[in-house]
């Protein structure tokens, strides 16, 4: 029997939620391990630089943190992503070969499409200063089921979004609305975020301390079975430099090709 996306989730979450720090416990409690296994999944084109899936400068906005020194008291989330990119208000609408697949169908609003069970991750265009998303927007979320949201730009309603529950991560803030600067221009689709690409179905790994991952749906199968060794080296190489060696030799010895 095929393993479901969501035993495989289950799985970073048992890791993600591991608060002791030995490999017998499963001691991955944030997302630097995915990265390290992104980094050495991932191929890049000559030239290009790693990213190892990070999305930079992100931070929580319950209560907003824009700081490296995050709220680690927040809960982590950890689900699929869905996706809705916003362009400038001026802009014609791209045209879609589905309206009902990646669009907004007349006499509806953006927000009811929010898919349950997922992290709402919404592109904004550069150099806007009105938020994208606000607190009947994040209320909304809430009731039909999404996990969270991770906003490539800036929110309001901050006060509105804490009594919610919605988690929310995003860049910045304001006290414009989005008819300001921007409207919903299509769902569904790949999104980018502080030069990562994120598609529909991508999971989104939101640690308030460490910071926030995707990690292409893809390779998650590979992510998983990488995980663990590269924990178990790093046990023995963190137990070796308590042990009094060098950093180098420890590396040496328990870092090893994989």
């Amino acid at each position: 029997m095929s393993t479901s996306i969501e035993q495989k989730l289950d799985v970073l979450r048992n890791y993600s939620a591991c608060d002791y720090n030995d490999s017998e416990h499963n001691p991955i409690n944030n997302p630097t391990q995915v990265s390290d296994a992104l980094l050495k999944l991932q191929k890049l084109p000559e030239g290009a630089t790693a990213r190892a899936g990070h999305i930079a400068d992100f931070a929580s906005q319950v209560p907003f943190s824009p700081t490296i020194g995050r709220n680690e008291n927040t809960p982590k989330v950890i689900a699929p992503a869905s996706t809705f990119k916003f362009i400038p208000k001026s802009d014609p609408v791209p045209a879609t070969e589905s309206v009902e697949a990646h669009g907004f169908p007349a006499g509806t609003h953006w927000v009811d499409f929010a898919e349950p069970g997922t992290v709402a991750v919404i592109e904004q265009p550069e150099g806007q200063h009105c938020a994208v998303l606000g607190g009947i927007m994040a209320v909304r979320m809430k009731y039909l089921g999404v996990k969270g949201a991770l906003v490539n730009g800036r929110v309001r309603d901050l006060s509105e979004i804490r009594e919610c529950q919605l988690p929310v991560w995003a860049r910045a803030t304001s006290t414009v609305g989005t008819a300001a600067e921007a409207k919903p221009g299509a769902r569904n689709v790949p999104v980018s975020l502080s030069g990562v690409t994120v598609s529909p179905g991508d999971i989104i790994f939101c640690d308030p301390l460490e910071g926030v991952v995707a990690i292409p749906r893809e390779l998650l199968d590979q992510v998983l079975d990488l995980m663990p060794k590269l924990v178990a080296m790093d046990d023995k190489v963190k137990e070796a430099v308590r042990q009094g060696s060098n950093v180098f030799d420890a590396f040496k010895k328990f870092r090893t090709k994989i």
